[in-house]
């Protein structure tokens, strides 16, 4: 049993150093590196060294050292192998091995000669790569959306496969294609456009949704029971169903080219997963605080504006994200809805421009960069409000 965890651990984990190595050669091959005098198969038999030397050498020295040894040893070795590597470069692969080692360091002689040991190394090293991997997929595109809109136009046309940036060039030609799209095409007005849709489209879904989760997950009526079970049967249809009725609709109700004809269609496309979220939330809050609150002589809208929404924070900001991110991402709608430049929000802008051939690459790239930067910034914002606010609303004592 323990020679056999001992072939799995020493198999997986260096096919994960491999693993790991191989991604920053790729990264590395695009910002324009010359990696291929380095033998692949050498990774894999440093990874066999440093997991049995690992099992071998035990608690006798200590794992920092062990770690910032091997690390530098397989950095040297590479650097000796493929000349003229930058500074990053290097840095980079020291801290892939350090990390790899620091994630070895528990699987020592004793915790591998358990009996299920070999599907536990195997289970944590599965979910380290595809953490890495996922990770990989869905960064690299941002990457080089974020490259090219940093090219110019004869950058692109030399080498359309080099995703280096060159940062030795001017500031301002650097950011070239940011100017251009904010004076040139006017993407200061599609922002706001946007802004505007989306921060409206969280405010009228909040102002609806609140008092409407809150009557699901408390009051008694008719119909409470079909209703919070079928409050998702809307998404049920695909969206691309209900655009041809809504045409016709908005249309003849001249609804067409306007704010107010998306934040209606962005309201009633996010109200029903909204209501579902928060009255979810508001049944875990105590009732006892209601009916002291009640005591106190509270209406209803006294016990939500005074109770209810201060202990929900944490869920009605998750609400909120969700319905700013729908709908500032969201095209399908705005593309059948807006026909007037002069309406556009964002997505449908930088789809706009994209049927124009004339519009340059990196352009695009910076517009979608300005789509997606935005959405990210507030995320990380929520998160940490999130976590700061998770315990709020328990009973004390």
């Amino acid at each position: 049993m323990k020679i056999k965890n001992i072939l799995i651990y020493s198999i997986v984990s260096s096919f994960f150093l491999f693993c790991l190595v191989s991604i920053w050669k790729i990264l590395a091959t695009l910002q324009g590196l010359d990696v291929k005098n380095f033998n692949f198969n050498l990774i894999f038999f440093f990874g066999l060294i440093i997991s049995l030397s690992y099992l071998i050498l035990g608690n006798k020295i200590n794992n920092r050292i062990k770690s910032i040894f091997f690390s530098l040893v397989f950095t040297f070795l590479d650097s000796y192998l493929i000349q003229s590597l930058p500074l990053w470069y290097s840095i980079g692969l020291f801290l892939i091995v350090y990390f790899f080692t620091s994630k070895i360091q528990k699987y020592s002689k004793e915790y591998l000669n358990q009996e299920y040991s070999s599907q536990i190394v195997l289970f944590d090293f599965l979910t380290l790569f595809g953490i890495v991997l996922f990770s990989f997929v869905i960064l690299f595109p941002f990457y080089m959306m974020l490259v090219t809109s940093f090219k110019t136009q004869i950058a692109l046309l030399v080498n359309p496969l080099d995703f280096s940036i060159n940062f030795k060039q001017d500031i301002k030609e650097l950011f070239k294609s940011y100017f251009v799209i904010f004076k040139t095409y006017k993407f200061g007005k599609f922002i706001l456009t946007s802004s505007i849709v989306s921060i409206g489209t969280v405010i009228i879904t909040l102002i609806f949704a609140i008092p409407a989760a809150y009557a699901v997950a408390r009051l008694n009526f008719f119909g409470k029971t079909f209703l919070s079970t079928s409050i998702l049967i809307i998404y049920m249809f695909p969206a691309i169903v209900l655009v041809i009725p809504l045409y016709t609709v908005f249309s003849q109700l001249g609804l067409r080219n306007s704010i107010e004809g998306l934040l209606i269609v962005y309201t009633a496309t996010t109200l029903p997963v909204a209501i579902y979220m928060l009255q979810g939330y508001f049944k875990s809050i105590p009732k006892e605080l209601e009916e002291a609150a009640i005591l106190d002589r509270q209406n209803w809208f006294g016990i939500i504006f005074k109770i209810i929404i201060p202990l929900s924070v944490p869920a009605i900001s998750s609400v909120a994200l969700y319905v700013f991110m729908i709908a500032w991402n969201e095209f399908l709608f705005s593309l059948m809805f807006l026909d007037n430049p002069n309406s556009f929000t964002l997505s449908r802008a930088i789809q706009y421009l994209s049927g124009d051939a004339e519009t340059p690459r990196q352009y695009l790239m910076a517009g979608s960069v300005i789509v997606t930067l935005p959405v990210l910034l507030i995320f990380v914002y929520f998160e940490k409000y999130l976590v700061s606010g998770l315990t709020a609303g328990s009973v004390k004592g």
